[in-house]
C-alpha cells in the first residue's frame, strides 16, 4: 500500500519546486521531507525526483503524482459524510493561458467557486504547452489548443479566442504608412509573448516571412496591450482585451480580413471527482458568452495555414 505522507510530500516538492519550500507548505523542516522522498524511494526502488538541474518528477514520480492528484479530488466528494478528511474548501490546480486569465476566466468561474466554495490554484502556461502540465501530474485540469487527450484525461471542446493584429497610430505611420508588407513586417518590431508563444511566427509565416524579425517577449497579457499602445511593437491581441483600445482609437486593427481563431480544449482528469465535473459541465454552458464557437474546418483550416 501506499503511504500517503510519502506522496503528500513528493507533491510539495514538485509543486513548490524545492525542498525548502515544499518544507515549509507542509509545515515540516526540509530534513524531514527529504526523509520521506527517501523513504519513499527506498520502498519503491526507483527514484521519483530528479534533482538536478532542477527538480523535476521521473516518469514513475509523474504517476504517482498523477494518482495524487485524483485521490485528493475524490477525497473531497466524502467530506460531507466523513468531515474529518480535511478542509471544506476544495482547491483545484488548473493551468491555463495568460489571455484566458486576462478577458474570459474570471467572469466564467466567479459563481462557481462561490457556490462550490472552491479555491483555484492557477498556473499560466501557454496554450500550446499547458498540457504538459497534466502529463507531468501537476494539475487537476488545463486549457490548452490539443485537442488530443492523455491518457486517464477526458477532453470537451469549450471554443476559439479570436486574435487580431494591433498597433498603435503611431506605430502604423512610422512602419506600415502603406499597409502590411514583406519588408515593413521584417523590418518592424513585434510582440511575442514568450519563447514558448509562435502564434505571432505563425502568422508571419503566413504572409510570407519566413526571416527572423525583431521583436520584444512580454510575459505579460496586460503588458503586451500597454506595450502596444505605447508604440513599441505590433502584435496579435485577443478581441475581447482590445475592444476598448480599438473604440478609443488606441490602437488599430492592421487588416480586418486576417484575424485568427486559436481553439481552447478544456482536458480534465477522468476520476477527478465531483466538483472537478461540475466545472467541466459550467464551462461548457458559459463559455459560448465569450468565445468563438468553434469552426472544425475553418479551425483545421486556420491551423494549417499557420
Amino acid at each position: 500500500m501506499l503511504d500517503y505522507k510519502l506522496l503528500e510530500a513528493l507533491g510539495a516538492v514538485v509543486d513548490q519546486a524545492g525542498f525548502e519550500r515544499g518544507a515549509q507548505f507542509l509545515g515540516l523542516t526540509q530534513s524531514a521531507v527529504s526523509q520521506r522522498i527517501k523513504l519513499l524511494e527506498a520502498r519503491l526502488g526507483q527514484p521519483v525526483l530528479v534533482r538536478t538541474p532542477k527538480i523535476a518528477p521521473t516518469e514513475l514520480g509523474r504517476r504517482l503524482l498523477n494518482h495524487v492528484q485524483q485521490v485528493r479530488l475524490l477525497e473531497h466528494d466524502l467530506l460531507d459524510c466523513v468531515p474529518a478528511l480535511g478542509e471544506r474548501e476544495q482547491r483545484l490546480r488548473i493551468a491555463l493561458n495568460a489571455d484566458s486569465l486576462a478577458t474570459w476566466w474570471p467572469d466564467a468561474v466567479s459563481d462557481f467557486g462561490r457556490q462550490h466554495n472552491v479555491l483555484f490554484d492557477l498556473i499560466i502556461e501557454d496554450q500550446e504547452t499547458a498540457l504538459n502540465r497534466m502529463r507531468d501530474g501537476e494539475v487537476a485540469a488545463c486549457l490548452c489548443a490539443t485537442p488530443r487527450s492523455v491518457q486517464g484525461a477526458r477532453v470537451h471542446p469549450l471554443g476559439g479566442m479570436r486574435y487580431i493584429p494591433l498597433a498603435s497610430p503611431e506605430f502604423v505611420e512610422q512602419y506600415f504608412p502603406e499597409g502590411l508588407d514583406r519588408r515593413a513586417m521584417t523590418e518592424a518590431p513585434a510582440l511575442v509573448f514568450g519563447p514558448d508563444d509562435r502564434l505571432q511566427h505563425r502568422y508571419m509565416a503566413q504572409k510570407g516571412v519566413t526571416a527572423s524579425f525583431p521583436h520584444h517577449l512580454c510575459p505579460s497579457s496586460e503588458g503586451y496591450v500597454r506595450m502596444a499602445i505605447a508604440g513599441l511593437g505590433y502584435g496579435l491581441i485577443p478581441e475581447l482585451q482590445a475592444r476598448h483600445a480599438i473604440d478609443s482609437g488606441d490602437l488599430i486593427v492592421l487588416e480586418n480580413e486576417s484575424s485568427v481563431v486559436v481553439p481552447l480544449y478544456w482536458h480534465y482528469w477522468r476520476q477527478g471527482g465531483q466538483v472537478l465535473e461540475a466545472l467541466t459541465h459550467h464551462l461548457a454552458k458559459v463559455s459560448p458568452r465569450w468565445l468563438t464557437p468553434l469552426d472544425t474546418e475553418n479551425v483545421a483550416a486556420s491551423i494549417a495555414a499557420l
